[in-house]
């Protein structure tokens, strides 16, 4: 029985590398092509519509998977070492400052997963935010709250992207909602993290 689910998850891999870098990507229903920085085998590194800190970013299969426990266990693999590689590439940019090398080291992450919906998983496709902490952001465990509140809604950035314009005579609350980065400016990160990340790789 473990050979032959062995050799599913192997079939399925090799399955999953024929279809896993389409020219157009997908983070659940939304385009996303041009915040991509990096991609695996399997998945891809994403910039954040709605980053709780700097350098906040995504990991995602390109397999629209929607839990953890729907990957093979190549894409598993594949997963967490390219979350990984995102790590050393943030902490070479965020951590190196004050004499410090900008190691993983150098500062601290959260790693989190928001598996499922009771979870407070807001698009229906599995990732992994990223988030570098420092001595200066000063939020603790508030990060926490951030990643559950409208503060760190993704799937409602996209969808605000595209909410209709208000009308009528009451305007609307200032600061009352985190507006979502815009595409420019997820694309702008986009580029510079992966001028990193291919630094990183080809050293």
């Amino acid at each position: 029985m473990t050979k032959s689910r062995n050799r599913l998850n192997s079939l399925l891999g090799h399955l999953s590398i024929m279809v896993s870098k389409p020219q157009t990507v997908f983070f659940g229903p939304y385009e996303v092509t041009d915040q991509v920085f990096y991609h695996s085998t399997f998945c891809y590194g994403l910039t954040n519509i709605k980053p709780v800190l700097p350098g906040h970013v995504l990991v995602v299969p390109f397999r629209p998977a929607l839990r953890l426990t729907d990957l093979t266990v190549a894409e598993v693999t594949d997963f967490f070492t390219t979350v990984q590689k995102v790590q050393k590439m943030l902490a070479s940019h965020y951590f190196k400052k004050d004499g410090l090398l900008g190691k993983p080291e150098d500062g601290s992450f959260n790693i989190a997963i928001q598996d499922g919906k009771e979870a407070g998983q807001t698009v229906p496709h599995l990732h992994c935010h990223i988030i570098p902490r420092t001595r200066n952001d000063q939020i603790g465990d508030e990060v926490y709250h951030k990643l559950e509140s409208e503060e760190g809604n993704i799937g409602g950035g996209f969808y605000d992207l595209k909410r209709p314009a208000q009308y009528g005579k009451f305007p609307q609350i200032e600061g009352s909602i985190k507006e979502p980065r815009s595409q420019d400016e997820m694309k702008k990160e986009a580029v510079i993290f992966r001028e990193m990340m291919n630094l990183l790789e080809n050293k």
